[in-house]
């Protein structure tokens, strides 16, 4: 099927009728019209309900709507990748939790990016099945994760190690009463805060990235376990202080990439994170 006519039809569920849509794609309704009856008979079925101020989507319409969207990111993609093959010597995707982002590869990728203009860099944010999904399809070359699911024709090494520490803005109030925020550091993790905090109960507010949490308890005021590398500022600044006798977690961060390594641009890349992890504020790497 021809990309065109997904975004066509894209484009006339966001406008709410063909008459926009011309505008927006400086074409004429004839034009317009003419694609979605093409798709229409292609796929068996009527997209829209013509109204007299627009257009709705019929049920097969708007079942369509997310195999659209997938086929007009499919197509960008490919057009991005394409592009970058002709003007770069090589593209990598390197793939990371949230949490490994903050103070960590976004620091990575501003140091290597410019020393390698040989070389586009795709970073991308994901949580472990995401990441290791896009390693097995190709479509990553090398993820930092904390919980990597070992694979045939996959490298896995220890990278660094986060420390996480309990921190609050009223380290005298107990735990509980201080509006504590639950960060989800993985099965591990959850594990060993239940037998560490068998009283604290169910957070209030739970989240799934570290920079969400650590706002939220500056911004409002609480308490939370974050990784050391974070808190750096927050610490020196007074803004939070560590709670007086609260056990550390220490959660280790690996290098996934594939084995062995037969490009010399990733080759280059995992050294540079290598020599990165070494660097960081903080931590015995």
């Amino acid at each position: 099927m021809d990309t065109e006519l997904a975004r066509t039809f894209l484009a006339i569920v966001d406008t709410g009728s063909f008459v926009a849509t011309s505008e927006r794609l400086h074409l004429t309704q004839s034009t317009i019209s003419a694609r979605v009856r093409r798709l229409e008979q292609w796929l068996g079925a009527e997209l829209f309900v013509r109204e007299r101020n627009g257009c709705s989507l019929t049920p097969a319409g708007r079942r369509f709507q997310r195999h659209a969207l997938l086929l007009a990111r499919l197509a960008e993609q490919a057009r991005r990748e394409v592009q970058a093959s002709i003007t770069a010597r090589a593209t990598l995707t390197v793939g990371g939790r949230p949490g490994l982002w903050e103070a960590f590869l976004c620091r990575w990728l501003g140091d290597f990016a410019p020393r390698t203009p040989g070389i586009s860099v795709r970073a991308l944010m994901g949580h472990e099945d995401e990441i290791m999904q896009a390693m097995i399809d190709g479509e990553a070359d090398a993820g930092i994760l904390y919980v990597p699911e070992p694979r045939a024709g996959l490298g896995i090494e220890v990278l660094f190690e986060d420390v996480l520490l309990l921190v609050s803005t009223d380290p005298e109030t107990p735990v509980r009463d201080t509006g504590y925020v639950y960060v989800d550091w993985g099965a591990q993790f959850l594990a060993w805060h239940a037998r560490t905090f068998p009283d604290l109960g169910e957070a209030a507010i739970a989240v799934n990235t570290a920079w969400l949490g650590l706002q939220q308890v500056l911004t409002h005021g609480g308490s939370g376990y974050f990784p050391q590398r974070l808190l750096r500022e927050p610490l020196q600044t007074g803004a939070l202080r560590r709670v007086p006798g609260a056990p550390e977690f220490r959660l280790p961060a690996y290098l996934c990439h594939p084995a062995p390594v037969d490009s010399a641009p990733l080759s280059d890349a995992l050294e540079s994170i290598r020599d990165a992890a070494r660097r960081i504020d903080g931590i015995d790497a």
